[in-house]
């Protein structure tokens, strides 16, 4: 069988809470050794970490691929390339395809084109109710034993209070996570921004922050009794922050998750960038205010997942008036660098921590640990992302591998980059050589 060889780095297990400089041996798909001057030892490959941080494989728990059904924006193929470039090893996929992911033939679908073409490894998280619509519950078991790691109608709410209990009772008997869409859908409609001063001075529809945090407060009190693990998706209101610490200080199974744009853009670029339909987030960019409570969540362990919310879309669907755009950024080959730059650099927390926030928590969250995955472990697999923390960049067209470009980074300057990409012992990223 092949070996590889990673010398020189400094290795981050955050299952273990372990920082080493120490070298990593790969044979076939799994970790053979960690310790130090393995560089002794003949290999096929070898490739030269100094200077680098070597972690577990990065994994992305919330991400949209687009297949099938919007080809044209992102591709399974496209996407896990672009997630490669970034840095991660494992995306887990969300439902809102054309069809969406609402039973076990699409679970198997997605797996077997992932097979085919994906650059990385991809797990369905399905629908939780037929279509998405938010009225009948999906068939939850058959997902869950056909491959789906978790539960979401995301790109809508489940709305409905009766069914969130029903669902909330399903997902628990499965084992699995319910990740929730927090949106009030009669307090946002028509909604394009936050409602504020801005939104009435620009005439656009308004989406308040209490639309998210009555969403995850109702979640949290239906689920008192039941205890399914709850996960409430790429958090944008402050508000919210206090919602999960309290329920997480009551020792209720419930996470959060912050994306990058929502740590660093505030709402008034809508304001000063002439409608620049790039900005325009689901949910919306909020105030200095909201960033300051999500950092303070992310500081004191409140919220513990770190996702791209990644929402790749065509250029007609972005070159359109403000309120007819569509909502979303793209994230894959530049979340690694903008978390550095909002958290590492502005002294929330340190490499180690942010590691293990986009690796080891999510794993646990989508039970992706039990194969294994968001840690190094000799005879774990070999699913390893090398990071030169020092490397300067900056975001251009050319840095983009997947199919869309709508992001508002276009042209900033960054810190920090994947340089080697190891899934299941195949090199799939060397910037080294």
């Amino acid at each position: 069988m092949a070996r590889t060889l990673i010398t020189g780095g400094k290795v981050i297990d955050p299952a273990t809470n372990t920082v080493v400089d120490a070298d990593i041996a790969i044979i076939g798909d799994l970790i053979a050794e960690i310790g130090p001057k393995l560089s002794k030892l003949p290999a096929e490959k070898v490739i030269d970490a100094g200077g680098c941080l070597v972690t577990p494989g990065l994994i992305d728990p919330h991400v949209h691929l687009r297949e099938p059904g919007n080809e044209r924006a992102e591709t399974i193929a496209s996407g896990t390339a672009a997630a490669a470039a970034g840095g991660f090893t494992s995306v887990c996929c969300m439902p809102n395809t054309t069809p969406a992911l609402d039973t076990d033939t699409m679970v198997h679908f997605v797996l077997a084109r992932a097979e085919q073409t994906a650059s990385c490894r991809v797990f369905p998280v399905a629908a939780v109710s037929k279509g998405r619509h938010g009225q009948e519950l999906a068939e939850l078991f058959l997902m869950a034993k056909a491959g789906a790691v978790g539960f979401t109608d995301d790109g809508d709410c489940i709305a409905s209070a009766g069914l969130m209990a029903r669902a909330l009772a399903a997902v628990k008997a499965t084992g699995k996570v319910l990740m929730q869409h927090c949106q009030e859908p009669t307090m946002t409609r028509g909604g394009v921004m936050h409602a504020g001063e801005i939104s009435a001075r620009l005439d656009l529809g308004g989406w308040p922050r209490a639309a998210e945090e009555l969403i995850i407060e109702r979640d949290v009190r239906l689920n008192r009794s039941v205890g399914c693990a709850y996960h409430a998706q790429h958090i944008s209101s402050g508000g919210s922050i206090d919602i999960i610490r309290q329920a997480r200080k009551a020792g209720m199974p419930v996470t959060g998750e912050a994306t990058p744009h929502h740590l660093l853009l505030t709402c008034d670029l809508i304001e000063t960038s002439r409608y620049d339909t790039r900005y325009k987030m689901n949910p919306p960019l909020r105030e200095a205010s909201d960033i300051a409570a999500l950092k303070e969540g992310i500081a004191d362990g409140t919220i513990t997942v770190l996702g791209t919310d990644h929402a790749p879309h065509t250029h007609e669907s972005k070159d359109v008036p403000f309120d007819s755009a569509s909502f979303g950024i793209i994230g894959f080959e530049t979340a690694l660098a903008l978390y550095a730059k909002a958290l590492v650099d502005d002294n929330v927390i340190g490499w180690s921590r942010m590691i293990d926030m986009m690796t080891w928590q999510p794993a646990k969250l989508c039970g992706l640990d039990r194969k294994g995955l968001g840690r190094l472990g000799v005879g774990g697999p070999a699913d390893i992302t090398i990071i030169d923390p020092t490397e300067k960049w900056t975001i251009t067209e050319e840095c983009l591998v997947g199919q869309s470009r709508n992001t508002p980074f276009m042209g900033t300057a960054v810190q920090g980059r994947a340089v080697g990409v190891v899934v299941g012992g195949k090199v799939k990223l060397n910037r080294r050589g």
